[in-house]
């Protein structure tokens, strides 16, 4: 029989990282709700007819797709069958795939539901999404994300407040060392337009996007298999230089007077400055393109240094998504989404997880015998009903047995109940950290630990 493996780009997650794994969506999520955000779920699964068309081709191409009910394979023409194309294929034994990113799902829902939607909607989701790639350290095929987004307006506040909260949820967790890179859709337009590359905008912004994996030659090397001249690339460049100089947003304005995008980040950034942001972190990068094909708007990368695993933040304005569902009503929405799994591994390479978010059990109540294990049930439920977190070794066992296992579990406290301490209705409360050591009461054991 063979072992039992995973899938490639899964992973199980033990008791100690999903320890960490809680802390880290919890700093999240706080900081969502204390930004007015709501919680939502949606299915892991979507139609396709949902999903297709909403991430440009490469995305197409990375939605796992689930296999039709019954006898799929019935209603596939003999044709399409005998070519062989499990993309053609597809399209007759496949209507659901997983999801590919929150984003669509959740303007699906918002389409779905609007009428029972108070507009502004400012809502969060953390869940897990799917996606066909190459796995390698800092991409899975399957990872979670956790999203804030705001529906139902156009004020550039929507884009401040999410500068504002990535610079708290950072803060929350001890990270110092990391960039928000900020750019808009309108300047990338404008620049496709000045470098002749006008129509082939998505062409233009997919090598773009790569450009920090690839470097320039990799980019133009993209852009000539793409098609584009060595004109438009050299003019490309020239603009990415410009914007890269001090004062770049200026200097810019003087080539694209006409870009509401350049004036746009002008007010967000000037918001940013009101809000008493000092801009530490926040900066603009003319070079961020983003592949996905729905931002209309200011758009965001967030990258930690010293560590390599990529972007760790990824977001911006979409103003047009919601209508690809046939809504006739035009929802100006933006977002954020921050990818947990590379957040963790960051966190983990720069030994930023604080060491008491490893056990959830505060106390383990050790005993000797029979007669002392009935004792500790007591304690245990005791210190329970008072919020702490305790558990009761089930077997009776030597006691270095019991504290060995508190080690392993790094429970931090140790009750021990021997016959003395049962007779006078106390515990010896073993500090197992520094070793010190006190007999206390059972009120006074309760005081002492309780949250």
């Amino acid at each position: 029989m063979d072992k039992p493996a995973l899938p490639k780009g899964t992973r199980d997650f033990g008791p100690v990282v999903m320890a960490r794994r809680n802390y880290l969506t919890g700093v999240i999520r706080q900081v969502f709700e204390r930004f007015g955000f709501q919680p939502l779920e949606t299915p892991a699964m979507e139609n396709l007819s949902t999903l297709l068309g909403k991430y440009g081709e490469e995305g197409d191409q990375l939605l796992f797709r689930i296999l039709d009910n019954g006898d799929f394979l019935k209603d596939v023409p003999d044709d399409v069958f005998a070519l062989r194309d499990a993309r053609k294929l597809s399209q007759y034994i496949a209507g659901k795939g997983l999801r590919y990113d929150l984003t669509v799902p959740f303007a699906r829902y918002v389409v779905m539901n609007r009428s029972d939607i108070p507009m502004p909607f400012r809502r969060y989701q953390i869940q897990p999404v799917w996606r066909a790639d190459r796995p390698q350290k800092g991409r899975y095929r399957e990872f979670y994300q956790c999203d804030a987004d705001v529906v139902g307006t156009d004020s550039l506040l929507c884009e401040t407040e999410i500068v504002l909260m990535i610079d708290e949820v950072f803060g929350k967790l001890g990270l110092k060392d990391y960039a928000i890179k900020i750019n808009h859709r309108d300047i990338l337009n404008h620049i496709a337009r000045a470098t002749g590359a006008a129509g082939r905008e998505n062409d233009l912004f997919v090598a773009l996007d790569k450009l920090d994996k690839i470097g320039e030659e990799g980019v133009r090397e993209e852009l000539s298999q793409r098609g584009f001249a060595t004109s438009v690339a050299d003019k490309l460049f020239d603009f990415i230089r410009t914007g890269a100089a001090p004062n770049g947003l200026t200097q810019l304005s003087k080539d694209l007077p006409e870009s509401r995008g350049l004036n746009e980040l002008q007010q967000v950034f000037a918001m940013l400055r009101l809000a008493g942001n000092d801009l530490t972190h926040a900066q603009f990068d003319v070079s961020l393109a983003r592949g996905l094909t729905y931002y209309t708007g200011c758009i965001f990368e967030v990258k930690i240094s010293n560590v390599a695993v990529g972007s760790v933040c990824g977001g911006g304005r979409y103003d047009n998504l919601t209508q690809a569902f046939g809504s006739k009503e035009k929802l100006s929405g933006v977002g954020i989404s921050f990818g947990i799994d590379r957040i963790y591994d960051a966190l983990a390479e720069l030994n930023l997880f604080p060491s008491q978010v490893q056990s959830s059990v505060k106390v383990l109540v050790c005993h000797m015998d029979e007669g002392t294990f009935r004792f500790g049930l007591q304690v245990v439920q005791q210190l329970r009903q008072a919020g702490v977190a305790s558990e009761l070794y089930p077997d009776i066992t030597k006691l270095r047995k019991q504290l060995d296992y508190a080690n392993r579990r790094q429970i931090p406290f140790a009750a021990v109940i021997g016959p003395d301490e049962m007779s006078r209705g106390t515990v010896a409360l073993k500090n197992l950290t520094t070793g010190e050591q006190e007999t206390l009461t059972t009120e006074k054991l309760i005081e002492k630990l309780k949250p």
